[in-house]
């Protein structure tokens, strides 16, 4: 027999509806400005009612986060499966601005809020998957410059994805943040050819 929450609903749609909440805080709010107060009140539970499935904002915020660092080791897998350091490069950079638009808004959001970084530094293996991500794109030039345009790539797309480009359809975002990434980390774009071996 599946579980009920506190209000009699599915236990687990309770909690996909719960997730879905505090993206949509998350993004208009941030996640330090986002209580379990807050999202209690947009949804209508008790805050005892949101405690039977996270016990805390952080909780929440792995939840929120998990789909999006599965997506993203997916494509880190990918990239690092590539031959040449460029074609890593490339892989990476594209494969992070289709999740960057994917998921517009929430990328932004939560990359330029220090305390989604300080709950990250927590998890081992997510700090791991993020340095696997920038040197993806670091090794394209060895100096430390290298990291600098990596950081620069990552951050940009990211605030990029946000409320500043929503006249954008994603096709277009899309284009535009791969088209500025190959532009500051010095790599081509792959030809024809280079496309249908990879």
């Amino acid at each position: 027999m599946a579980s009920t929450d506190v209000e009699g609903r599915p236990a687990a749609d309770t909690r996909a509806r719960l997730i879905g909440v505090a993206v949509d805080l998350f993004t208009r709010h941030s996640f330090a400005g986002t209580s379990l107060q807050m999202i209690a009140d947009h949804i209508g539970f008790t805050k005892a009612a949101i405690y039977h499935h996270f016990r805390t904002r952080e909780q929440l915020l792995l939840a929120v986060l998990e789909p999006l660092l599965e997506e993203l080791r997916t494509v880190v897998d990918a990239a690092e499966a590539k031959r040449s350091v460029n074609a890593r490069a490339d892989r990476m950079l594209t494969g992070y601005a289709t999740l960057a638009v994917r998921n517009r808004g929430l990328v932004g959001v939560l990359a330029a809020d220090p305390s989604v970084a300080s709950t990250l530094e927590q998890r081992a293996e997510w700090t791991q998957l993020i340095a696997r991500q920038l040197s993806l794109l670091a090794d394209v030039d060895p100096q430390p410059a290298g990291k600098v345009k990596a950081v620069m790539v990552f951050a940009g797309m990211a605030a990029a994805a946000g409320p500043a480009s929503a006249e954008l359809d994603d096709d277009e975002l899309r284009a535009y943040l791969i088209d500025a990434g190959r532009r500051t980390l010095g790599v081509r774009a792959p030809r024809r050819r280079e496309k249908e071996q990879k």
